[in-house]
């Protein structure tokens, strides 16, 4: 049976104050609870208007606070950016404070004005992921002291307090090393919508054969794949769900600040073109058949659904509370939380 819970980019939509985004991912939050949805992950991005929240881990344990039995994650934290072992403490602090309802995912990132800033620079975030990835398994591993030498970083013998208990950690993979790196360690992937599921079974397929190399078993990981959903009736509604969509894309993608010579742009309108066709987007029934037919054919059963992507918070309150509904049962009552 797959679990379904929302993506919470914060977006910054026309007309909206990056603080009334952020309040408004508490709000979709305590819906997706009312909508017997199992969970609400948040995204985290820094100096643009595609998402609001500068910190996974703060909006976490707002979130956690701020519901009663939903299981909250972030999807990511840019370990890129952090020193893992300062990530690890707040992992561990927000497990404990939540006994199993803390899930982390961490991501490389990309080659943003970000690691300028935060001084972890460019070379780590292309070759120091790795070795920042298994320190911070290590961290949360259980171990009572941790000491680490490597090429960029170095931690004497501490004691890991609070201790770490084992909690889950996951791997945002968009290529094959990546997801190679995460089967070695036994990791779940944390897939995005970027891609179709042949590409995901192909990522699947390769971490797989380093688990089973490297002694993990790999029916026990709670591989999780993300999705555009969006119960839509009308045609009127699918196109305003296009427009707000890529105006997003558009505007705010476009304030990255890369280290790198930039890429070609892309088309932002073929692109959310294409993720309407590919995703759950559509009638209730359609959106429920789309998602069960991704579950099946990639095996992935925790399912992550975006669901701001026409912006006015009251549709978005309107969409949760219908995949509410669709996905589990749960009657279209008053499942979104008051306006913020």
């Amino acid at each position: 049976m797959s679990a379904h819970d929302v993506f919470l980019l914060g977006g910054v939509f026309p007309g909206t104050a990056p603080a009334a985004a952020l309040r408004r991912v508490v709000s979709y939050a305590r819906g997706a609870e009312a909508a017997g949805l199992d969970g609400a992950w948040v995204a985290e991005h820094h100096f643009i208007e595609y998402g609001a929240n500068p910190s996974a881990t703060l909006m976490a344990a707002h979130l956690l606070a701020a519901t009663e039995r939903l299981q909250i994650g972030t999807a990511v934290a840019v370990l890129s950016n952090r020193h893992p072992v300062a990530l690890g403490e707040e992992a561990a602090t927000l497990d404990a404070l939540a006994p199993g309802r803390f899930r982390l995912g961490v991501g490389r990132g990309g080659p943003w004005i970000d690691l300028d800033v935060f001084g972890t620079g460019l070379d780590r975030y292309e070759h120091g992921f790795e070795e920042g990835l298994r320190l911070l398994r290590r961290w949360l591993s259980g171990e009572p002291e941790v000491t680490h030498n490597g090429e960029f970083f170095d931690v004497l013998p501490v004691r890991v307090m609070p201790p770490g208990t084992g909690a889950p950690l996951w791997v945002a993979a968009t290529g094959e090393d990546t997801a190679r790196l995460a089967g070695r360690l036994g990791l779940p992937l944390l897939l995005g919508m970027h891609a179709p599921d042949e590409d995901h079974l192909a990522l699947l397929s390769h971490w797989r054969r380093e688990a089973e190399t490297a002694g993990h078993d790999p029916e026990t990981a709670e591989h999780v794949s993300t999705h555009l959903a969006q119960v839509a009736d009308t045609p009127a509604a699918v196109d305003g769900l296009r427009a707000a969509l890529t105006e997003l894309l558009t505007r705010g993608v476009g304030q990255y600040v890369s280290l790198k010579p930039a890429r070609a742009r892309r088309d932002h309108a073929a692109y959310v073109d294409w993720m309407v066709e590919r995703h759950a987007v559509g009638p209730a029934d359609h959106v429920a058949e789309r998602l069960a037919a991704s579950a099946d054919a990639t095996g992935v059963a925790r399912q992550l659904l975006l669901v701001e992507g026409l912006g006015d918070p009251e549709a978005v309150r309107d969409n949760i509370a219908a995949l509410g509904e669709a996905l589990t049962g749960t009657a279209r009552t008053a499942a979104s939380a008051p306006a913020p």
